[in-house]
């Protein structure tokens, strides 16, 4: 039976106490402090001024360094002169925005390029481009003057366009049946969720797209009345085809498809690699570990006893040998930074040949690979490591379904000496040193869409995480500690996964939502990786346990790519990198070519050049990275809304997810996500409590709360948005007074 939710008169859990590792944490100031100080000290201030007088020193000024220089990206703050700065107030005069949509009358929408405060952006209203130029588009980047509206409102006008051609917009053709006169082809309803305005397709301009096609467009020269005009480039297909809601988030995303001929004849001369110069480590049965649909295997694991401990070798595929630096199919693998995944295909870094065939682990076949050789203690703490180029053969291609199974059992499936209840004692130490250093475990099921033969989505459902899964997790993290720490040591310029801690704006956020379950954080800014752990753990089992991990996660800083080594706050390690996926990752390639050059392994090792732009490349693929989210994200969206139009009017049990002024946001036990817009609401006047994350109606009393469970019927999908709406099943209810007061009666 799960434990009771607590009164809001408990006490609430004082995570400082009861965790362990809790100190008394820095005097940073918030961004709410800091800008209300630079408001009212006179003149410029300098960092040294600032940090002076919030008596900062030592680590402090570097973190007050980094949020001085994140407030004056956002305009927060506005730098005057060398390292000097003053409040900002408002956006600066002139800035990047990008373009987010349109709203009802056509106008296009912008954000502020680079925001991570954690409240909205201020709302950009773009100006019409002067006739004869291409409205704006979404994704499109422009140099605006922005003129503050009020109310957290700007004018912005464009001085300079960073693309030289018209951006490119995906939407739905059809021909409405206003359409009469002989000068218009159709309209295009955009599948961007912040797009309200259609676009009109002149006669000629339409490709002969059909009514319910789903098409690529750009904005024509705009006329002084009407709807905006736009040309179809290309026919995507029609939404309910097979495949339609992928291509539309690889437009979207404007994401490469194909390779470059000269990428396809380089890869096309790869084969196997020679023994020659390379440590044999064939008669080693590593074994690979994957999911059922996995077809590149790009690592594979090792483990036996030694002594009280363990030693752990991790292989992982030599795509350095393969891949050369300035080769076509280098210039083709960084343009893509990543491998990108849809339910219905993949989007490699690499060509087939490679990524499937002479990259891939496959068992019984010889395979290039670099490999760290690592011994741990029983209590899974790394006593050393070490780096080698070896020839290995894979013993077996496992899946995370099979090895759970075989380790339920007891057995060992096939393998040989007993491996797989060695690599089972290795991850248990390892996992002991996890929860020894305070990581930060988050709880969130992924959803997975299980698409029929005909490419119809016939499931939804959560992926549950095993103990397989967590094993291999703790297998490629070592391995790229092991990585981290040998660049380091050899002072050889490199990549980092690098994870800031929560600024101290999502901290006071965070810690005023945890209110609501009675969960209080240590004071301050200097928050571990273990206190917000004990969070996770005090909820864990109860029905608000993946609301509290979701808002967790939300509080999180991004992880990124930089040249700087800051540690990864989350994994609670101060040197980490990727290293143990080359065929998917630019960044764990990059890291190979540096451990190559730094070790003397060889050939493919990371040039000069490269060294020179490393943090060029960072900044690139951190971007490629973020770009592959948003794809990956808005394609399982339309899936799950395609999925669900065919259950409209059904009821559905659901959990508040999300509490703003304008609606509810819900999530199913599916993981279906949508809204509840205040319009849909039972009749009441709403008023909504930012700080507790409520909504209250003033003549009910009635109070929505986050994880409340509630039941809702659903009212419209969007399979081209990926947009959900819901009902809410319930009246008004009367105040609880009202009640008290009838009962007595």
């Amino acid at each position: 039976m799960k434990p009771p939710l607590r009164s809001r008169a408990a006490q609430p859990v004082n995570l400082a106490e009861s965790t362990m590792r809790a100190t008394t944490p820095a005097a940073i100031p918030s961004r709410e402090a800091l800008r209300r100080f630079l408001q009212e000290a006179q003149g410029r201030l300098s960092k040294r001024d600032i940090a002076r007088a919030f008596g900062l020193r030592g680590q402090q000024r570097r973190e007050l360094r980094l949020l001085l220089q994140e407030l004056a990206a956002e305009g927060v703050v506005v730098p005057a002169g060398r390292r000097r700065f003053h409040a900002g107030g408002r956006l600066p005069e002139t800035m990047v925005v990008q373009i987010t949509g349109t709203d009802a009358e056509g106008d296009a929408l912008a954000r502020p390029l680079t925001w991570r405060e954690s409240a909205p952006p201020p709302l950009i209203v773009m100006a019409a481009e002067p006739r004869g130029r291409p409205a704006l588009a979404p994704g499109e980047q422009v140099v605006a003057r922005l003129r503050p509206l009020g109310r957290g409102r700007y004018e912005g006008r464009t001085l300079r366009r960073l693309t030289e051609a018209p951006g490119r917009f995906v939407g739905l053709f059809y021909t409405p049946a206003d359409t009469r006169h002989h000068a218009v082809a159709g309209r295009i309803r955009p599948s961007e969720r912040r797009a309200r305005a259609e676009w009109e397709v002149p006669l000629g301009d339409a490709a002969e797209a059909q009514d319910g096609e789903v098409v690529l467009a750009t904005p024509l020269p705009q006329r002084d009345f009407g709807r905006k005009p736009a040309r179809v480039l290309a026919r995507l297909g029609r939404l309910e085809d097979p495949g339609t809601f992928s291509l539309i988030s690889l437009y979207e995303q404007h994401l490469p498809q194909g390779f470059a001929p000269e990428a396809l004849a380089e890869a096309a001369k790869a084969s196997a690699v020679s023994a020659t110069g390379r440590e044999d480590l064939r008669a080693l049965p590593l074994v690979t570990i994957d999911g059922a649909d996995a077809r590149d295997f790009d690592d594979a694991v090792f483990a036996e006893p030694n002594g009280a401990g363990w030693r752990i070798v991790v292989a992982i595929a030599d795509v350095a040998h393969y891949v050369r630096p300035g080769s076509a199919l280098d210039r083709a693998a960084r343009e893509r930074g990543n491998s990108v995944y849809f339910p219905d295909r993949v989007v490699p870094m690499l060509p087939e040949r490679l990524s499937n065939h002479w990259c891939s682990l496959r068992p019984g076949e010889d395979r290039g690979c670099l490999f760290v050789e690592i011994a741990i203690d029983a209590k899974g703490r790394k006593q050393s490591h070490r780096f080698g180029r070896g020839i290995m053969r894979s013993a077996a291609r496992l899946t995370y379904e099979e090895v759970e199974e075989a380790a339920a059992r007891g057995g060992d499936h096939w393998l040989p000496d007993g491996l797989l209840k060695h690599l089972y004692g290795a991850y248990q130490a390892l996992a002991k040193a996890r929860q020894a250093r305070g990581t930060l475990d988050l709880d969130l099921p992924e959803q997975t869409v299980v698409l029929d033969q005909a490419g119809k989505v016939q499931e939804i459902k959560l992926r549950q995480r095993l103990d397989s899964h967590r094993l291999i997790e703790e297998f490629m993290i070592l391995a790229n500690v092991a990585a981290a720490e040998e660049l380091t040591r050899r002072q050889m310029p490199g990549i980092y996964r690098v994870h800031a801690p929560p600024s101290p704006e999502k901290l006071r956020g965070l810690r005023e939502l945890l209110r609501n379950f009675d969960i209080a954080l240590p004071p301050g800014n200097r928050i571990l990786p273990a206190h917000l752990q004990a969070a996770l753990e005090i909820v864990a089992g109860r029905p608000e346990a993946p609301l509290v991990n979701e808002m967790v996660l939300r509080a999180q800083s991004q992880a990124e790519y930089a040249c700087e080594n800051i540690g990864h706050f989350g994994l609670a390690l101060s040197a980490y990198t990727h290293f143990t996926s080359p065929i998917r990752r630019y960044a764990d390639l990059l890291v190979h070519r540096a451990l190559i050059t730094a070790l003397k392994l060889g050939e493919g090792g990371l040039a000069i050049e490269d060294a020179a732009s490393l943090a060029a490349a960072a900044a690139h693929i951190t971007a490629t990275e973020r770009r592959a989210a948003i794809a990956e994200r808005d394609a399982l969206d339309r899936y799950i809304a395609a999925y669900m139009a065919e259950r409209i009017g059904m009821h559905f049990n659901a959990r508040i997810s999300g509490v703003t002024r304008f609606g509810l946001f819900v999530t199913l036990e599916n993981g279906a996500s949508g809204i509840v817009p205040l319009s849909l609401l039972p009749d009441d006047f709403w008023s909504y409590n930012e700080t507790a994350q409520t909504l209250s109606g003033r003549r009910s009393g009635r109070v929505f709360r986050l994880a409340e469970t509630v039941e809702v019927r659903l009212a419209e999908a969007y399979p081209l948005t990926g947009g959900l709406r819901f009902h809410l099943l319930e009246e008004a209810r009367s105040k609880p007074s009202d009640r008290r007061r009838r009962g007595k009666r």
